[in-house]
């Protein structure tokens, strides 16, 4: 009876491995695209406050290095800290100045404060960006506005979502 040999490929043993990346390319271009797409240039980073519904723009400039300020329903914030209370869309009768009922007293000792110790460039240049809340009235909105602009800011940008 024979015996069967073994299968045996006829493998050069000095040949080298060939590998084909044609697969792998087309996976990194497409990588490539989706990080190209949702890499933002923007210097500033802007987080909406929870419960913030910003309105809505065409617009696509890119926000500016500024004071953040936040109006919603409930409160007024310059970066993440609650200066005054909103309540029915509007300040607080304490809040506001008894002579002028468009002047808010703490956002304007605020501002005040950061004008007076801060030597960043946006600040002695009076810039602000406002996140409103898109429900509030223009009545509220004018009265940031005016005590900002009174502060010594009077460059305010709002801030809005583009294309929604």
């Amino acid at each position: 009876m024979s015996r069967r040999r073994r299968y045996e490929p006829n493998i050069k043993k000095n040949s080298t491995f060939a590998l084909n990346i044609t697969s792998m390319t087309d996976m990194f271009t497409i990588l490539l695209v989706f990080l190209l797409q949702t890499y933002s240039t923007s210097d500033v980073q802007i987080i909406p406050e929870n419960g913030l519904r910003l309105p809505s723009s065409a617009s696509q400039a890119n926000p500016v290095e500024a004071i953040k300020l936040s109006l919603s329903n409930d409160a007024l914030k310059i970066d993440q800290t609650k200066i005054a209370d909103v309540k029915n869309a509007d300040f607080l009768p304490q809040d506001l100045e008894e002579k002028d009922t468009n002047f808010i007293k703490p956002l304007f000792e605020q501002l005040d404060k950061i004008a007076k110790t801060s030597d960043k460039s946006h600040v002695k240049e009076g810039k602000i960006l406002l996140q409103a809340d898109k429900e509030l009235p223009y009545a509220t909105l004018r009265k940031v506005m005016y005590t900002a602009s009174m502060a010594g800011f009077p460059q305010l940008k709002l801030v809005t979502l583009v294309g929604e």
